[in-house]
């Protein structure tokens, strides 16, 4: 993931600001999209598994509890650490990605530097799909990691490229994927469609994030929406199916309510407050026993 200049890690998840000497006020694109209930309990279990089954300490360990305890423990982490991994490696080839864009649009860019820590880190593959991609679609850009807001529901994010191809307007975003046992990229999730048409929908768009200042919308509510996959062995570009946009447009609405109705409750004060027994019945005395 790319860290744009106006957004901000926060206690409510990635946020976003007007200027760089303003405080984060609208959730990003990928905040709402989060809402969405997600359920990893079995990848997770599947990891710390996998990961055990492989540690080279396991047969010695199982009879010595403290080094058995002591695998168990590393294991259940290897969740983490491939997220960490993989969010590690999507930056890196998103920093490529906008490196090329930089390059042909003639600006300042260092395209040769990411290749080499892309080839450093074994990911070359990525460059080069790429690089054979962006030549056969004839990408032509307009702009990379261009920051938008929408102040009508309240969010903002940063759209991987806009560029035009084959004569029209695309919005692109890149999603880094494995690869296949069959060398194929890894489908691309349904909410990329999602993030694309909030995009879409933007308001304004950054011109200069120390000064703030921002410009209307200039790509029209038709472009072409861009899920790109890029993977080692190959570059799959997906389009958004303009048919079911409104649904995820909709889709976004509810769940930017809904992350907004989750800060209100966060803000509202404590949930649950303590509470005692109620008082003890007074016993009767003896005159007020019947006869």
């Amino acid at each position: 993931m790319t860290a744009p200049l106006l957004a901000h890690a926060t206690p409510h998840g990635r946020m976003y600001a007007r200027s760089t000497a303003d405080q984060p006020s609208v959730p990003s694109i990928t905040t709402v999209i989060s809402q969405l209930p997600s359920s990893l309990g079995g990848w997770f279990g599947h990891m710390a598994a996998s990961a055990l089954s492989r540690d080279p300490r396991l047969p010695g360990a199982l009879s010595n509890p403290a080094e058995l305890r002591t695998a168990v423990k590393e294991a259940a982490a290897a969740a983490e650490r491939y997220r960490d991994d993989a969010a590690q490696r999507g930056t890196r080839v998103h920093h490529y990605c906008e490196q090329v864009a930089l390059r042909a649009l003639g600006r300042p860019e260092e395209l040769d530097a990411a290749r080499l820590v892309l080839e450093e880190n074994g990911e070359g593959g990525f460059a080069q799909r790429f690089d054979e991609w962006w030549e056969l679609y004839d990408v032509r850009p307009v702009e990379p990691e261009l920051t938008v807001w929408n102040t009508e529901l309240g969010y903002a994010g940063t759209l991987d490229l806009v560029a035009t191809i084959g004569g029209r307007t695309c919005l692109i975003d890149y999603k880094t994927k494995n690869t296949d046992r069959d060398g194929f990229v890894k489908a691309l999730d349904d909410k990329v469609v999602m993030q694309l048409v909030a995009g879409m929908k933007a308001e304004e768009s950054l011109v200069d994030p120390q000064k703030g200042e921002w410009r209307p919308w200039a790509h029209g509510d038709q472009p072409l929406l861009l899920g790109v996959a890029v993977g080692q062995t190959e570059v799959r570009a997906m389009r958004a199916n303009p048919a079911v946009l409104r649904n995820h447009w909709l889709r976004f609405c509810a769940l930017r309510r809904a992350w907004e109705a989750g800060l209100d409750a966060e803000e509202a004060g404590r949930a649950l407050l303590p509470i005692g027994p109620p008082p003890s019945r007074v016993a009767p005395s003896a005159s007020a026993l019947p006869a």
